[in-house]
């Protein structure tokens, strides 16, 4: 049937019988026709995280959002795990497309097909090789899946990588304010987090803990598990400058 204008989804079966992921949404330019390479296809791990929802109401996407019908059964079957974990995710998934239909700034379609190879296969495969045969991008925050469809020449949009990409530039010699939550690894440190969830390091700082401290950046590393901050306290940092100059 091609692509269908709405999220007034019917999706997901239970022995064999239809069922719907709840209130029906309303639909938004259903006769408006958009070239296949436009469209940003959504994995399910892309639409549970959630962020998904703030960056087009930042109005930074270009294209319509794409969320193929066996996506959607994907997410309705999260939705409904007896695992009350999984539950809890597919749950969110639906409040997030909910969130994102309800914008003015996107518009999301629910794509009625399948790819050439048919049905078969598990959810990836077949998402990877529906990009690939229409020519468009693909949502995701899946590394393995990422790394899948750039291999099948799919271009790939990872929220993972924009969220790092947007952290702010942190140099030696700034002042940071953070709150110590944690003991660190090292006798007398102190640990705790800027809003994008980067680790600050404060040396001396445990006996700040629970408490919010000044401090002052000395360096910057890049790991696996991203980028961390090791700072000293602004008072010791005067004090060493006092005790310096005499």
């Amino acid at each position: 049937m091609g692509f269908l204008g709405s999220l007034g989804w019917a999706v997901g079966f239970r022995k064999g019988q239809e069922s719907t992921l709840g209130s029906l949404i309303k639909a938004r330019d259903p006769g408006k026709s958009v070239p296949a390479g436009r469209l940003l296809l959504m994995d399910t791990s892309v639409i549970i995280d959630g962020r998904i929802a703030d960056v087009c109401a930042s109005g930074f996407l270009g294209g319509p959002l794409a969320i193929p019908q066996f996506v959607l059964r994907e997410l309705q079957k999260i939705a409904d795990s007896p695992d009350p974990l999984k539950r809890a995710r597919g749950r969110r998934g639906l409040d997030v497309l909910r969130a994102i239909q309800d914008q003015d700034r996107v518009e999301v379609r629910i794509l009625d097909q399948e790819p050439s190879s048919g049905s078969g296969g598990d959810v990836d495969s077949r998402l990877v090789e529906m990009a690939r045969e229409m020519g468009c991008a693909l949502l995701t925050n899946d590394l393995n899946m990422h790394k899948v469809a750039e291999v099948r020449g799919v271009r790939v949009l990872n929220i993972n990588q924009l969220a790092h990409a947007l952290k702010p530039v942190v140099l030696p010699g700034e002042e940071l304010r953070v709150r110590i939550i944690k003991e660190g690894r090292e006798e007398g440190q102190g640990v705790g987090y800027l809003e994008d969830g980067t680790m600050v390091v404060v040396d001396n700082g445990k006996r700040f803990l629970g408490r919010n401290v000044d401090a002052v950046v000395t360096s910057v590393i890049q790991t696996s598990a991203g980028r961390m901050i090791f700072t000293s306290l602004k008072e010791d940092q005067e004090v060493h400058a006092q005790n310096a100059r005499g």
